[in-house]
């Protein structure tokens, strides 16, 4: 995603979830999107939230398949850029930028234009990272529809802005509409992870189709550029837009008359409402002493037990039976045993795990990772136009890309979560580190086969880092604290993102068009960073697990003499 994306026992929007949901990519892009990741309204107030087996399940079924279209076509549509790049360069967007020789010349691009382009994607990225803290505390406060509301507003707002762009040749509303686009994409990408409530059972299932619809979304611009394309460019960008209109159109009115107005209650809200409808002396209420007729009592109190049994049953069918909860808590007990890192912050100060290394380094890598990847989507053909020297194969390239992007993060969500539940994080932060460093050498070689590889290789790493970094984050740090570490480290990494301006104008200048000298600069320094904290993961969690150990033989030792003493 760049973010952006990213993502209990509700699989990731619990506001203590378990493990199962945050180590995978169902929270993705980043579970600082998910809505639980933050301080909330008061979650007993009744008026709060409404249980899942109050609305009929096919109701239900609907708002699930509402939420993932509306994903699919608005929350991530920024991220195709690449795709839509060729249709700004054919209707020459700021092509007036450029020098009387240069238009005389012919040249495709020129250099002040391809810096102006860069920037739209640049600006609509780093939106989309550091928008999503505040987006998110927006939905705790003012709960999901007002969210998605929001989102339907600005995405009409950037979609206006484009057309009156692309209308109006004197107005220059390229770089604010694309921004508009981004801030309502993650709007709506926000909220949307909390219908996984609607069937906690399959919780998991859902947060992965979500976070596989935000990844699709970047195929919007794709095939907006096919059409155009066959259409000999007669389906103008302003005529794009101005139908793009129909999508908050129909996400407004799913959002008014579909989507739920409350928020589902979570998977732990759920379990109280288990222990509460097991307290048998429910059945018993001190106005009962008030009746006289003892039959009367007794039909009181077994129409109350048939409610109370009826909820139980009501909510097993939705949250799975004793068996089956148990069974996601061994799951999750597994799966925190092989991180190996598991809880080694947790319950820390918020101050002291921002100056941990734990974050530092974390931190650094994210920033370094996040910068290449931007560079990298908004420079892919410019970069193999010179180093292949061939516009065509370059062509070929960026066809791959636009078409792989999206698919990729799309089919490997099943995988990554395979990968995260199963290795420990030292050996899932060595395998990134493995990749990172595979794709920073392939995009420096000058040759057809190595760009086809780098691209394929690029589409995989990029969601695996992210539900990678968000799994480090949980298992690190903790949920109490996870929103504003996640947050952060998104935050920091957007901001200095702003920097992809300077490598662009650094491509495009010192270095006349050679992308190779940033591609080793950012490899190489990812490599060491990467190289840093593999390092430091394995020999923290060599000392955690010996602590971990040693804290447990003590404990027995004193179980033990304990025993002894009360024999004696």
């Amino acid at each position: 995603m760049s973010l952006i994306q990213h993502v209990s026992s509700i699989e990731g929007v619990d506001r203590e979830p378990a493990a199962d949901a945050v180590i995978s990519p169902r929270k993705a892009v980043h579970r600082v999107l998910s809505y639980d990741a933050f301080p909330r309204r008061n979650e007993d107030d009744s008026q709060s939230s409404v249980a899942a087996y109050k609305v009929f399940v096919t109701k239900r079924i609907a708002q699930v398949i509402a939420t993932i279209l509306a994903c699919w076509v608005a929350s991530g549509i920024v991220f195709g850029f690449a795709a839509l790049k060729p249709v700004l360069l054919s209707e020459g967007v700021y092509e007036w930028l450029c020098d009387k020789d240069e238009l005389e010349n012919g040249v495709e691009v020129c250099f002040k234009q391809e810096l102006q382009l860069n920037l739209f994607f640049t600006i609509a990225s780093i939106t989309a990272n550091v928008s999503a803290l505040p987006i998110g505390t927006m939905l705790d406060r003012f709960g999901p529809r007002f969210c998605n509301l929001a989102g339907c507003l600005f995405l009409a707002v950037g979609s206006l802005l484009m057309y009156l762009a692309f209308r109006i040749p004197e107005f220059d509303g390229y770089l604010i509409g694309n921004f508009f686009l981004s801030l309502g994409g993650t709007c709506i990408f926000v909220p949307a992870f909390q219908i996984a409530n609607a069937f906690p059972k399959h919780s998991g299932v859902i947060v992965a189709l979500v976070t596989g619809a935000f990844d699709a979304s970047a195929a919007v611009f794709l095939f907006y550029r096919l059409a155009y394309e066959a259409s000999d460019r007669g389906l103008r960008p302003e005529y794009f837009f101005l139908g793009y209109l129909s999508v908050p159109l129909a996400i407004f009115l799913t959002q008014i008359f579909l989507l739920p107005a409350k928020p589902y209650k979570t998977a732990s809200q759920l379990e109280e409402k288990i222990e509460a409808a097991r307290d048998s002396s429910r059945d018993i209420h001190d106005s009962d002493d008030e009746i006289s007729d003892a039959n009367e009592v007794a039909s009181l109190r077994a129409a109350r037990r048939k409610k109370r049994q009826a909820k139980l049953r009501n909510i097993d069918n939705v949250l799975g039976g004793l068996d089956e909860r148990q069974h996601r808590e061994e799951q999750e007990e597994e799966r925190h045993a092989a991180a190996r890192v598991w809880g080694v912050l947790h319950g820390e100060p918020i101050q002291r795990q921002f100056m941990s290394p734990w974050f530092i380094l974390i931190t650094l890598l994210t920033v370094l990772q996040m910068l290449r990847m931007n560079y990298f989507i908004g420079t892919i053909r410019a970069q193999y136009e010179y180093m292949l020297n061939s516009e065509a194969l370059a062509q070929q390239i960026n066809n791959l890309f636009d078409a792989a992007l999206p698919v990729g993060g799309v089919i490997t969500t099943p995988f990554i979560g395979f990968l995260l539940d199963h290795l420990s994080v030292p050996n899932t932060l060595t395998l990134i580190v493995f990749l990172t460093t595979a794709v920073g050498v392939l995009n420096c070689l000058p040759y057809l086969w190595a760009g086809y590889v780098t691209v394929i290789l690029f589409v995989l790493l990029r969601p695996l880092y992210y539900s990678a970094m968000s799994d480090y984050a949980t298992k690190v740090f903790g949920f109490s604290t996870f929103g504003r570490i996640y947050g952060a480290i998104i935050c920091i990494s957007g901001i200095i993102s702003f920097a992809q301006t300077g490598l662009d104008a650094l491509t495009q200048g010192t270095l006349k068009g050679n992308p190779t000298p940033i591609n080793i600069a950012l490899a190489v320094l990812t490599f060491i960073i990467g190289t840093i904290l593999v390092v430091f993961v394995k020999v923290e969690s060599r000392r955690w697990l010996a602590e971990g150990a040693e804290s447990e033989r003590q404990g027995l030792l004193e179980g033990v003499e304990e025993e002894s003493e009360e024999e004696y």
